[in-house]
């Protein structure tokens, strides 16, 4: 039987070995979680797609997320590491059936980003609650842009620099950035939410400050046109340089939802990031099916 060191009283003891006097611990709330986490009333499996999932610590972050996420719901999400390279073999989209939600984090380069796109445009078809995160906002973007709003050339500046069809483009500040350490958008800034949208209904608030960390944007001048083919811009950050979308989602969709910030960055055991707790019920009500 494991020690239990606050029953033992030996915090109390090193406390009075010390000369130091703090209030009785009470592990009340901290106790209740832990057996949430240790008996969900059931799992649901989530689908991380992405090109290092040799490598899983690589999403750590995420990881404990979408377990804050089943806290919130009293689910446990099992993870299912779908590597997109073979996605874009096509190999491994059997994966994509057998999860309840699926999940396209952040990346650099273009390895592996055609199989990243697959999975999106498969999460959109197939009424899949679908969460990308960062660069999954952006590759979310492109896969609209080709299969609804008929760009079929669309693509980011990151992967061809001069292409007229980059719908993805990077920031005006980062233009002349020639040292790329430590110099991409860096850090908390605000995001203005739509009402009505999902990502009100996750935060419940008009306006919310996310951490940021990236070089490119969605390019504003396709942004007409893919509001028009039906793309929801629900957040952005304004500024005096104009408009910068930092959320979007499918209206006519259970969840499909994508931000261009990091939320797993600020998930707590204890405070569940609420686009993750959203992300998770989402996913959870399509295994009640």
């Amino acid at each position: 039987m494991p020690l239990n060191f606050h029953a033992e009283g030996l915090d109390e003891l090193i406390m009075e070995r010390l000369g130091m006097w703090t209030p009785k611990a009470n592990f009340a709330d901290w106790e209740k979680l832990v057996y949430k986490v240790k008996h969900p009333s059931r799992s649901i499996k989530i689908g991380v797609v992405g090109k290092y999932v040799d490598l899983k610590e690589s999403y750590k972050s995420l990881s404990e997320a979408l377990i804050h996420g089943g806290i919130a719901n009293d689910v446990k999400p099992e993870l299912t590491y779908i590597d997109s390279e073979e996605l874009q073999k096509g190999k491994g989209k059997e994966l994509l059936d057998e999860v309840h939600g699926i999940l396209v984090p952040g990346g650099f380069g273009e390895r592996g980003i055609e199989g990243k796109i697959i999975a999106i445009e498969y999460a959109r078809t197939h009424k899949k609650p679908f969460f990308g995160i960062c660069l999954g906002l952006q590759l979310a973007v492109i896969e609209y842009a080709r299969n609804v709003c008929g760009i079929r050339g669309a693509t980011s500046y990151e992967f061809s620099p001069n292409d007229p069809c980059a719908v993805i483009t990077v920031m005006e500040d980062q233009k002349t950035v020639t040292n790329k350490g430590g110099t991409m958008r860096l850090g908390a800034y605000d995001c203005n939410l739509s009402r009505g949208t999902r990502a009100f209904e996750a935060y419940k608030r008009d306006v919310i400050s996310e951490r940021h960390r990236h070089r490119f944007e969605v390019n504003n001048d396709f942004r007409k046109d893919l509001e028009k083919g039906g793309l929801v811009v629900s957040g952005v950050h304004k500024s005096p340089k104009g408009e910068l979308v930092e959320m979007i989602e499918i209206a006519d969709h259970p969840w499909y939802v994508a931000c261009q910030f990091h939320p797993e960055f600020k998930s707590r055991p204890v405070a569940p990031h609420p686009l993750f707790a959203a992300f998770i019920r989402a996913s959870a009500s399509q295994n009640n099916r």
